[in-house]
Protein backbone atom coordinates (compact mmCIF):
# COMPACT_ATOMS: atom_id res chain seq x y z
CA UNK A 1 0.00 0.00 0.00
CA UNK A 2 1.39 3.50 -0.56
CA UNK A 3 1.35 6.76 1.00
CA UNK A 4 1.29 9.16 -1.07
CA UNK A 5 0.19 12.19 1.77
CA UNK A 6 2.39 11.09 4.31
CA UNK A 7 5.46 9.96 2.46
CA UNK A 8 8.23 11.76 0.11
CA UNK A 9 7.76 10.48 -3.73
CA UNK A 10 11.85 10.07 -3.58
CA UNK A 11 11.80 7.91 -0.50
CA UNK A 12 11.68 4.40 -1.22
CA UNK A 13 8.74 2.81 0.15
CA UNK A 14 9.67 0.12 2.45
CA UNK A 15 7.98 -0.65 5.83
CA UNK A 16 10.98 0.80 7.98
CA UNK A 17 10.74 4.34 5.96
CA UNK A 18 6.62 4.65 6.27
CA UNK A 19 7.20 3.95 9.65
CA UNK A 20 9.77 6.57 10.55
CA UNK A 21 7.85 8.98 8.63
CA UNK A 22 4.67 8.49 10.13
CA UNK A 23 6.49 8.42 13.69
CA UNK A 24 8.28 12.02 12.34
CA UNK A 25 4.73 13.46 11.11
CA UNK A 26 3.11 12.32 14.87
CA UNK A 27 5.96 13.93 16.97
CA UNK A 28 5.88 17.42 14.53
CA UNK A 29 1.78 16.74 15.64
CA UNK A 30 2.71 16.53 19.04
CA UNK A 31 4.52 19.52 18.56
CA UNK A 32 2.74 21.89 16.98
CA UNK A 33 -0.23 21.45 19.63
CA UNK A 34 2.13 21.94 22.30
CA UNK A 35 2.48 25.54 20.88
CA UNK A 36 -0.61 26.47 19.71
CA UNK A 37 -2.22 29.52 21.42
CA UNK A 38 -4.23 29.44 24.59
CA UNK A 39 -3.09 25.35 24.57
CA UNK A 40 -1.18 25.79 27.88
CA UNK A 41 -1.92 29.38 28.94
CA UNK A 42 -5.74 30.96 28.99
CA UNK A 43 -7.60 32.09 25.99
CA UNK A 44 -10.37 34.22 25.78
CA UNK A 45 -12.36 34.07 22.08
CA UNK A 46 -14.96 36.91 21.40
CA UNK A 47 -16.49 36.53 24.72
CA UNK A 48 -19.72 38.02 25.94
CA UNK A 49 -21.75 37.77 29.26
CA UNK A 50 -25.18 39.46 29.79
CA UNK A 51 -26.95 39.62 33.27
CA UNK A 52 -30.62 39.51 32.68
CA UNK A 53 -32.49 42.01 35.35
CA UNK A 54 -36.20 39.60 36.53
CA UNK A 55 -38.03 41.53 39.35
CA UNK A 56 -39.00 39.30 42.23
CA UNK A 57 -42.92 38.70 42.83
CA UNK A 58 -43.36 40.29 39.73
CA UNK A 59 -43.24 43.38 41.25
CA UNK A 60 -45.91 43.12 43.73
CA UNK A 61 -44.25 44.58 46.49
CA UNK A 62 -41.85 48.06 45.40
CA UNK A 63 -40.64 48.64 41.59
CA UNK A 64 -37.41 46.71 40.52
CA UNK A 65 -35.99 47.40 37.27
CA UNK A 66 -36.00 45.17 34.13
CA UNK A 67 -33.96 44.91 31.36
CA UNK A 68 -29.96 43.25 30.80
CA UNK A 69 -26.50 44.06 31.97
CA UNK A 70 -23.95 43.62 29.47
CA UNK A 71 -21.03 42.37 31.38
CA UNK A 72 -18.40 41.37 29.03
CA UNK A 73 -18.94 42.46 25.68
CA UNK A 74 -17.01 39.95 22.55
CA UNK A 75 -13.31 40.08 25.10
CA UNK A 76 -10.67 38.20 23.08
CA UNK A 77 -7.60 37.86 25.41
CA UNK A 78 -4.50 35.41 25.90
CA UNK A 79 -2.86 34.99 28.32
CA UNK A 80 0.74 33.72 28.17
CA UNK A 81 0.92 30.55 29.89
CA UNK A 82 4.05 31.20 33.11
CA UNK A 83 2.57 34.91 33.11
CA UNK A 84 1.00 37.22 36.08
CA UNK A 85 -1.80 39.34 33.68
CA UNK A 86 -2.78 42.29 35.60
CA UNK A 87 -6.83 43.13 35.17
CA UNK A 88 -7.33 47.02 35.56
CA UNK A 89 -11.18 48.39 36.07
CA UNK A 90 -13.45 50.12 37.62
CA UNK A 91 -16.08 48.78 39.46
CA UNK A 92 -18.17 46.96 37.26
CA UNK A 93 -16.54 46.90 34.32
CA UNK A 94 -16.92 43.21 34.37
CA UNK A 95 -12.93 41.99 35.97
CA UNK A 96 -15.05 39.78 38.58
CA UNK A 97 -16.56 38.21 35.75
CA UNK A 98 -14.48 37.18 33.52
CA UNK A 99 -12.52 35.50 36.50
CA UNK A 100 -15.82 33.55 37.19
CA UNK A 101 -16.28 32.75 33.50
CA UNK A 102 -12.17 31.11 34.15
CA UNK A 103 -12.99 29.45 36.85
CA UNK A 104 -16.34 28.16 35.33
CA UNK A 105 -18.37 29.39 37.78
CA UNK A 106 -20.26 31.21 34.76
CA UNK A 107 -20.32 30.39 31.29
CA UNK A 108 -20.00 32.50 28.39
CA UNK A 109 -23.05 33.55 26.51
CA UNK A 110 -21.64 33.84 23.33
CA UNK A 111 -17.59 33.14 22.26
CA UNK A 112 -15.45 30.27 24.37
CA UNK A 113 -12.85 30.68 27.09
CA UNK A 114 -10.45 27.84 26.63
CA UNK A 115 -7.59 26.89 29.89
CA UNK A 116 -5.11 24.92 29.04
CA UNK A 117 -6.19 23.58 26.20
CA UNK A 118 -9.43 22.38 27.82
CA UNK A 119 -12.71 24.43 27.21
CA UNK A 120 -14.88 25.60 29.73
CA UNK A 121 -18.03 24.45 28.52
CA UNK A 122 -16.86 21.15 26.96
CA UNK A 123 -14.74 19.82 29.87
CA UNK A 124 -15.60 22.07 32.89
CA UNK A 125 -14.72 19.16 35.27
CA UNK A 126 -10.80 19.45 33.81
CA UNK A 127 -11.04 22.87 33.61
CA UNK A 128 -11.96 22.98 37.54
CA UNK A 129 -8.97 20.84 38.13
CA UNK A 130 -6.73 23.24 36.82
CA UNK A 131 -7.93 26.79 38.71
CA UNK A 132 -7.34 27.79 42.03
CA UNK A 133 -10.00 30.83 42.41
CA UNK A 134 -8.88 32.85 45.90
CA UNK A 135 -12.10 33.38 47.52
CA UNK A 136 -11.54 35.30 50.84
CA UNK A 137 -15.07 35.83 52.76
CA UNK A 138 -15.65 34.58 56.41
CA UNK A 139 -18.25 32.51 55.26
CA UNK A 140 -15.98 30.70 52.92
CA UNK A 141 -14.33 28.65 56.01
CA UNK A 142 -15.35 26.64 58.82
CA UNK A 143 -14.98 29.34 61.87
CA UNK A 144 -14.82 26.60 64.31
CA UNK A 145 -11.55 24.97 62.27
CA UNK A 146 -8.38 26.32 62.29
CA UNK A 147 -6.22 27.75 59.34
CA UNK A 148 -4.56 23.81 59.30
CA UNK A 149 -8.07 22.04 59.38
CA UNK A 150 -9.84 24.27 56.49
CA UNK A 151 -7.00 23.62 54.44
CA UNK A 152 -6.91 19.76 54.88
CA UNK A 153 -10.22 20.06 54.51
CA UNK A 154 -10.23 21.98 51.42
CA UNK A 155 -7.40 19.88 49.96
CA UNK A 156 -9.52 16.48 50.53
CA UNK A 157 -12.18 18.16 48.30
CA UNK A 158 -9.76 19.28 45.71
CA UNK A 159 -8.35 15.31 45.71
CA UNK A 160 -5.04 16.44 46.77
CA UNK A 161 -3.83 12.52 47.96
CA UNK A 162 -4.21 11.75 51.20
CA UNK A 163 -0.50 10.86 51.74
CA UNK A 164 0.71 14.45 50.29
CA UNK A 165 -1.89 16.94 52.30
CA UNK A 166 -0.06 17.59 55.75
CA UNK A 167 3.12 18.30 53.92
CA UNK A 168 1.00 20.22 51.12
CA UNK A 169 -0.83 22.19 53.89
CA UNK A 170 2.17 22.83 56.13
CA UNK A 171 4.26 24.59 52.68
CA UNK A 172 0.90 26.63 51.55
CA UNK A 173 0.56 28.03 54.92
CA UNK A 174 4.05 28.90 54.87
CA UNK A 175 3.84 30.77 51.52
CA UNK A 176 1.36 33.08 52.54
CA UNK A 177 3.07 33.85 55.83
CA UNK A 178 0.40 32.14 58.24
CA UNK A 179 2.41 28.94 59.51
CA UNK A 180 2.33 30.79 63.03
CA UNK A 181 -1.40 31.00 62.96
CA UNK A 182 -1.61 27.49 61.86
CA UNK A 183 -3.71 26.34 64.73
CA UNK A 184 -5.44 29.44 65.14
CA UNK A 185 -9.58 28.83 64.77
CA UNK A 186 -10.36 30.85 61.80
CA UNK A 187 -13.23 32.98 63.68
CA UNK A 188 -10.23 34.74 65.56
CA UNK A 189 -8.35 35.61 62.22
CA UNK A 190 -8.60 39.32 61.31
CA UNK A 191 -9.90 40.76 57.61
CA UNK A 192 -6.20 40.62 56.43
CA UNK A 193 -5.62 36.70 57.58
CA UNK A 194 -8.68 35.77 55.85
CA UNK A 195 -7.28 37.33 52.56
CA UNK A 196 -4.27 34.71 53.27
CA UNK A 197 -5.86 32.14 54.30
CA UNK A 198 -8.37 32.76 50.93
CA UNK A 199 -4.92 32.37 48.99
CA UNK A 200 -4.19 29.64 50.46
CA UNK A 201 -7.19 27.76 49.76
CA UNK A 202 -6.62 28.31 46.27
CA UNK A 203 -2.88 27.23 46.14
CA UNK A 204 -3.34 23.78 48.26
CA UNK A 205 -4.00 22.13 45.23
CA UNK A 206 -1.15 23.69 43.63
CA UNK A 207 -3.35 25.03 40.36
CA UNK A 208 -1.62 25.44 36.84
CA UNK A 209 -4.32 28.52 36.89
CA UNK A 210 -4.17 30.89 40.18
CA UNK A 211 -7.14 33.67 39.48
CA UNK A 212 -6.87 36.57 42.23
CA UNK A 213 -9.68 38.99 42.67
CA UNK A 214 -8.12 42.21 44.88
CA UNK A 215 -6.05 40.01 46.74
CA UNK A 216 -4.35 42.44 49.12
CA UNK A 217 -7.32 45.07 49.92
CA UNK A 218 -6.84 44.21 53.44
CA UNK A 219 -2.85 43.73 53.83
CA UNK A 220 -0.66 46.09 55.72
CA UNK A 221 1.86 47.22 53.18
CA UNK A 222 4.38 44.85 54.41
CA UNK A 223 2.30 42.16 53.97
CA UNK A 224 0.90 43.57 50.66
CA UNK A 225 5.02 43.57 49.43
CA UNK A 226 5.74 39.84 50.60
CA UNK A 227 2.29 38.89 48.67
CA UNK A 228 3.63 40.16 44.89
CA UNK A 229 6.81 38.65 45.76
CA UNK A 230 4.70 35.12 45.74
CA UNK A 231 3.43 35.94 42.95
CA UNK A 232 6.85 36.69 41.50
CA UNK A 233 7.43 32.83 42.20
CA UNK A 234 4.64 31.39 40.84
CA UNK A 235 5.05 31.46 36.84
CA UNK A 236 8.56 29.71 37.73
CA UNK A 237 6.13 26.95 39.69
CA UNK A 238 4.63 26.30 36.45
CA UNK A 239 1.03 28.70 37.18
CA UNK A 240 -0.59 31.24 35.32
CA UNK A 241 -2.02 33.76 37.33
CA UNK A 242 -4.60 36.28 36.64
CA UNK A 243 -5.18 39.26 39.12
CA UNK A 244 -7.91 41.56 39.33
CA UNK A 245 -6.95 44.76 41.26
CA UNK A 246 -7.57 48.78 41.49
CA UNK A 247 -3.63 49.01 42.46
CA UNK A 248 -1.45 50.09 39.65
CA UNK A 249 1.41 49.54 41.97
CA UNK A 250 0.30 46.26 42.39
CA UNK A 251 -0.17 45.29 38.49
CA UNK A 252 3.39 46.95 37.74
CA UNK A 253 4.90 45.07 41.12
CA UNK A 254 3.39 41.82 40.28
CA UNK A 255 2.47 41.69 36.92
CA UNK A 256 3.84 40.65 33.37
CA UNK A 257 1.26 42.44 31.61
CA UNK A 258 -2.07 44.73 31.87
CA UNK A 259 -5.14 44.34 30.64
CA UNK A 260 -7.55 47.21 30.76
CA UNK A 261 -11.70 46.48 31.05
CA UNK A 262 -14.23 49.27 30.59
CA UNK A 263 -18.18 48.98 30.92
CA UNK A 264 -17.59 45.47 29.78
CA UNK A 265 -14.93 46.15 26.67
CA UNK A 266 -11.40 45.32 26.49
CA UNK A 267 -10.13 48.53 25.85
CA UNK A 268 -5.98 48.28 26.08
CA UNK A 269 -3.17 46.00 26.83
CA UNK A 270 0.28 46.50 27.54
CA UNK A 271 3.24 44.42 28.52
CA UNK A 272 4.80 45.84 32.24
CA UNK A 273 7.96 45.38 31.16
CA UNK A 274 10.35 48.36 32.64
CA UNK A 275 6.71 50.23 33.24
CA UNK A 276 6.77 52.30 36.26
CA UNK A 277 3.47 53.31 38.36
CA UNK A 278 3.31 56.41 37.33
CA UNK A 279 3.49 55.24 33.24
CA UNK A 280 0.71 52.65 33.96
CA UNK A 281 -1.73 54.88 35.57
CA UNK A 282 -1.49 57.39 32.49
CA UNK A 283 -1.43 54.93 29.89
CA UNK A 284 -4.65 53.39 31.79
CA UNK A 285 -6.17 57.47 31.93
CA UNK A 286 -5.68 57.69 28.47
CA UNK A 287 -7.14 54.35 27.43
CA UNK A 288 -10.07 54.54 29.57
CA UNK A 289 -10.46 58.41 28.64
CA UNK A 290 -11.11 59.50 32.50
CA UNK A 291 -9.13 62.61 32.26
CA UNK A 292 -11.29 64.08 34.75
CA UNK A 293 -10.35 61.68 37.42
CA UNK A 294 -6.61 61.61 36.26
CA UNK A 295 -6.58 65.34 37.46
CA UNK A 296 -8.55 64.79 40.50
CA UNK A 297 -6.18 62.42 41.24
CA UNK A 298 -2.99 64.75 40.38
CA UNK A 299 -4.69 67.27 42.67
CA UNK A 300 -5.07 65.05 45.54
CA UNK A 301 -1.77 64.11 45.44
CA UNK A 302 -0.33 67.70 45.58
CA UNK A 303 -2.46 68.61 48.42
CA UNK A 304 -1.02 65.77 50.12
CA UNK A 305 2.44 66.75 49.30
CA UNK A 306 1.70 70.37 50.60
CA UNK A 307 0.10 69.27 53.78
CA UNK A 308 3.66 67.51 54.12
Amino acid sequence: MAFPTLVPHDLVHSSETIIQAIAAIALELRNNERVAPGMEGILLDSVSKIFHHRPALFNCIGEERCGETCALDRVSLEVRAGSVLALLGRNGSGKTTLLKLIATMLLPDCGRVIVAGDDTQEQAARVRKKVGFAVAAERSFFPRLTARENLDFFAAFDDVPRALRPGRVEFTLAQVGLLDAADRLVMKFSAGMYQRLGVARALVKQPSVLLLDEPTRSLDPASAAEFWRLMRELPAQGSTVVLATHSFQEATAAGDSVAILQRGKLVATRNLFRLGVAELRDFYFHATGDQDEMRTLELCGSVLDEAG
